[in-house]
């Protein structure tokens, strides 16, 4: 952490210390160090389950991660050197391990141990390949194997370097994650990683989270933040990042899970902010998730069928786990807590740190429990934590660590086969199993056996509609991970009735035609008769698909998309990146259009990212056609000539690097008086170009207006705004009936970038007063919802830019101002009230004078 955030922090601390009880009102119990035995007594658990110990020191140490491999065995990464002190004095010794363990008689506990690969510089994670297992460690990535079948690495490889940016192991890559397109995906990454024909691919992907990453039966994939417990995909990787011109909003992390509160059942002092007041309760118990980690979709049939699909999230600091239901609404998924108040597992044990979590071939949720007292890494700890934590006793011992499994009452352990063993006959039948895990390995052993015989017994099972639709889709995945797919096969696969199977038929369908193995010509029909279905699942999959295409049909497909189902800010960002270097071709289109005559939200939204992305592309003939169509000549200034004006002055605060575009003369748009845009913005729009006797260069910016880098802000804020904030507050901030009030003019908007701050980041409950007028239901949204899952850099461009807009005046909000208003206002899990929060501001300024 730079100095001047460690010297942050060291300030919050003195101010806010003050606030909170007298140390002799402290808990300054001894937290002691317990036997697994006498941890287990500690556990509240979801009513009709129970937890089992399957393994205690010194079987297993300080274990971070946890997978099973194809014959049920248990895999443990140790971080040994993990904080063994207050300084991490062991962080940079190999003392790290992975370990193999064993159930020999499967009896449901681990009786053996083989330490598969010591001497390990803070190992982080591991996956399966081919007759090898992935390993990183000391930021590298590498390739090991057990050469003699004794169960210990004899081989070690480095595969990838550069593997993670960061030695921290807090922000440290991590993952591997073996997803269902035959790739390996991290968290707190951009790479990932695809063994193939006995090589390895490496490729860039979206960033993901921060420690932990799973996908559930779509492949979808969810990761999460120490703050944030559940963020997620909705499209597939590397279709929304692949239009370098434009910058989508939505679909990649997406914030599954808004709810932040926690319920530990017992005090929890020892937390890095626990002095600022809100962040624990008048029982010093830890409010909101501050260390929310290693998120898992359960994916078998064990559990109570409502289980299914659930989605597990660690929270250590909390000592506690937390169950959300998923729920898919067309093509977005939300989660919910099943049971406000209380969690699915909780410890009274200040040692209890759930770090990772697996399913297992028997059914049961594996838990790792790294089972010590101190998890802030030094870098970040304060000194209340250090003075917390040395009260009760947490700082030693070390070295511990169990792995527990919880199962229904009364569960048995179930036997299971080694896949190993099995025919790949065998294999092709448990690709359509109940059970996620046995889906998943069979899938990866028949791909990395590649036995081409086994094709017509994949294509038999994709072909048969009797056939569960989870093993069709797996079937699809062997056969591209084995290079066997047939474009008839996937043509027949996407006449199917089965949005899922359709989806995947034509993703893999597009990588042929990428590749120029398929018909151009055939896809484009396949992706003509899915655009005409009423399914917004296939309709986004066709927009996304569409990249390779070219053309009147293209732009015909996407219209037809975009008229259907083009209010959905998720189907513009996959229209729009679909049209990489098309965009100014689509534009013309549609500005020719008879229905486009007349303007709605949509349409001005659409509009204005196409206009973006074409001035992002930089192509100057492009931009000063743009430029041209926004001069209507003798008529009055229209919606699309104002809305292109707009977005390219927008635009053009982005571009301070970029070469004016030369003119030969002076552009009869910027000699015109009666403009639709204020004259700050056309002086920036104007900086785009030169002409004899006019070099932006020597023109200075005007007075009042936001500096360079603010001005960047407010152009991600509008991008940003339009997507998260115009379908209750309108483009122009007028507000929207039933929806939200004015931001025009508004004192909210306009005053306090602190109150305004926290109702982004908590929400606001009406009524509300804006400009003498009362706001309230049915007339607005009872509740303003919370936009916490939103990161602080995107959170203070929208504020930029609402407060610099439609003729607000008012100072940029910087991102610091976020991150130090979501600091000291954790646990605040509830909306605010609007006296409430003015009350609330009282204090806070009160207080820092």
């Amino acid at each position: 952490m730079p100095t001047l955030f460690r010297l942050s922090y060291c300030l919050l601390f003195l101010f806010f210390f003050s606030c909170t009880k007298p140390s002799s009102e402290r808990s300054e119990t001894i937290s002691r160090a317990r036997s697994a035995l006498e941890e287990m007594e500690t556990f509240q658990l979801e009513p009709g389950f129970e937890i089992q110990l399957v393994a205690a020191e010194p079987m297993v140490e300080d274990p971070v991660f946890i997978t099973f491999d194809e014959d049920g065995r248990l895999w443990v990464v140790e971080m040994r050197g993990f904080m063994t002190d207050t300084l991490g004095s062991d962080e940079d010794k190999p003392i790290g391990r992975i370990s193999m363990l064993e159930d020999t008689d499967q009896d449901g506990k681990m009786d053996k141990s083989t330490i598969y690969l010591d001497s390990l510089i803070m190992p982080r994670a591991m996956a399966f390949y081919g007759d090898g297992i992935l390993v990183a460690e000391n930021q590298s990535l590498w390739e090991t194997k057990d050469l003699d079948g004794d169960g210990k690495a004899d081989f070690k490889v480095l595969l990838d370097s550069t593997y993670a940016s960061s030695g921290n192991p807090e922000h440290s890559d991590n993952g591997l994650l073996r997803n269902m397109d035959n790739w390996y995906y991290n968290a707190k990454s951009s790479l990932r990683y695809k063994y193939q024909d006995k090589m390895w691919i490496r490729d860039s992907t979206e960033f993901r989270g921060q420690y932990g990453i799973t996908s559930d039966d779509q492949g979808r994939l969810y990761y999460n933040y120490n703050w944030s417990q559940l963020h997620g995909d909705l499209v597939p990787p590397n279709y929304l990042s692949r239009n370098a011109n434009h910058s989508p909003s939505t679909g990649i992390d997406h914030g599954v899970s808004v709810e932040r509160a926690i319920y530990p059942i017992h005090s929890t002092p020892a937390v890095n902010r626990g002095y600022i007041p809100g962040v624990l309760d008048e029982n010093q118990t830890l409010l909101e998730f501050t260390a929310a980690c290693s998120p898992h979709i359960y994916r078998s049939t064990l559990f109570p069928s409502d289980y299914y699909g659930n989605a597990f999230v660690a929270e250590p600091a909390g000592n506690l786990v937390k169950r959300n239901v998923l729920t898919q609404n067309g093509i977005t998924v939300g989660a919910k807590d099943p049971n406000p108040g209380k969690e699915f597992l909780a410890s009274t044990d200040d040692r209890f740190r759930p770090t990772s979590f697996a399913t297992g071939p028997d059914g049961a949720l594996y838990i790792a429990d790294m089972y010590r007292g101190l998890i802030q890494h030094g870098e970040y700890m304060t000194p209340y934590l250090k003075e917390e934590s040395e009260k009760k006793g947490l700082f030693s011992p070390v070295h511990l660590g169990r792995i527990w499994r919880v199962v229904p009452k009364g569960a048995s352990p179930k036997s299971y086969s080694k896949l190993s063993k099995v025919t790949n006959t065998e294999l092709v039948t448990l690709l359509a199993n109940e059970n996620g895990w046995y889906r998943d390995m069979a899938q990866r052993l028949l791909v990395e056996r590649n036995d081409q015989a086994i094709v017509p017994e994949l294509e038999k099972i994709i072909q048969d509609d009797s056939k569960p639709e989870l093993g069709r889709v797996h079937a699809l995945w062997t056969l591209e991970g084995i290079g066997a797919l047939s474009e008839n096969l996937l043509l027949e696969v996407a006449k199917t009735t089965s949005p899922f199977l359709k989806n995947t038929s034509i993703r893999l369908l597009e990588a042929g035609v990428v590749a120029k193995r398929f018909s151009k010509e055939k896809f484009a029909e396949i992706l003509r008769e899915a655009s005409q279905l009423d399914n917004q699942q296939v309709a986004l999959q066709v927009a996304l698909s569409s990249y390779p295409l070219s053309g009147k049909d293209d732009r015909d497909l996407l219209k037809t998309v975009f008229n259907t189902y083009g209010d959905d800010p998720l189907i513009r960002d996959a229209i729009v990146s679909s049209l990489e270097n098309r965009e100014f071709a689509m534009l013309t289109e549609l500005w020719n259009s008879p229905d486009w005559n007349t303007s709605d939200q949509k349409k001005e939204i659409f509009l204005e990212a196409l206009v973006s992305a074409i001035v992002k592309k930089g192509n100057a003939m492009e931009t000063v056609n743009l430029l041209a169509m926004t001069d209507p000549g003798a008529k009055e200034f229209g919606w699309k000539e104002s809305n292109v004006l707009s977005a390219m002055s927008l635009q053009a605060a982005t571009l301070k690097d970029r070469k004016p575009i030369p003119l030969a003369s002076t552009p009869d748009i910027f000699q015109r008086t009666n403009l639709p845009i204020a004259d700050a913005r056309m002086d920036m729009l104007k900086r785009m170009f030169s002409w004899p006797g006019y070099s932006p260069s020597e023109v200075a910016l005007p007075e009042n207006q936001l500096d360079e880098k603010s001005l960047e802000q407010f152009a991600l804020g509008r991008q940003k705004f339009l997507v998260t904030c115009a379908g209750c507050h309108g483009t122009d901030g007028q507000g929207a009936a039933r929806m939200g009030p004015p931001l025009v003019d508004s004192e909210w908007v306009l005053g306090d970038e602190r109150r305004l701050s926290m109702i982004l980041l908590h929400g606001l409950e009406g009524p509300v007063v804006v400009n003498g007028k009362t706001y309230d239901a049915p007339e607005i949204l009872p509740v303003m919802p919370s936009h916490a899952t939103m990161n602080d850099g995107d959170i203070a461009a929208i504020l930029t830019y609402i407060r610099n807009e439609w003729g607000n005046q008012a100072p940029p909000v910087a991102r610091g101002t976020i991150s130090k208003t979501r600091i000291t206002n954790q646990g605040r899990v509830f909306p605010w009230k609007s006296d409430e929060l003015n009350e609330h501001l009282k204090t806070i300024s009160a207080n820092s004078k």
